[in-house]
């Protein structure tokens, strides 16, 4: 099961490879402004998880540039998504606000939502 899994996950990879969107071009301003927002999120994610590929390419086709942590292979982010986030769980969308409690999102299709709306994207 575990090579039927790998071989799933590196498929997957190679797909994303061979047709990544290209990022949106922006003013410089505009996107200063947009990294600026961005900087308060953070996403835990898995390299091969198809959820969070369908999310880290609505970032890079909407210039989103978030900070990504790997959940699987580093203890130390695992430990974060669970003792902060309260699950084992990927795609992960931390959202710290200054003077509010810190929010975590789930699921790709929310984390998405959550991102056209906080930044207008129409796409």
């Amino acid at each position: 099961m575990s090579l039927i899994r790998w071989f799933i996950g590196k498929l997957i990879l190679f797909l994303n490879l061979i047709t990544l969107p290209k990022p949106l071009l922006r003013k410089k301003i505009d996107q200063d402004r947009i990294d600026k927002k961005t900087k308060n999120l953070t996403i835990y994610q898995f390299e091969a998880c198809p959820f969070c590929v369908k999310v880290r390419r609505f970032l890079r086709k909407n210039s989103l540039k978030i900070n990504l942590k790997d959940a699987k292979n580093n203890k130390n982010f695992k430990s974060e998504l669970v003792n902060e986030g309260g699950k084992h769980k990927v795609p992960c969308l931390k959202i710290e606000k200054i003077n509010s409690k810190t929010k975590w999102l789930y699921e790709s299709t929310e984390i998405i939502k959550f991102l056209k709306k906080e930044f207008k994207i129409s796409n």
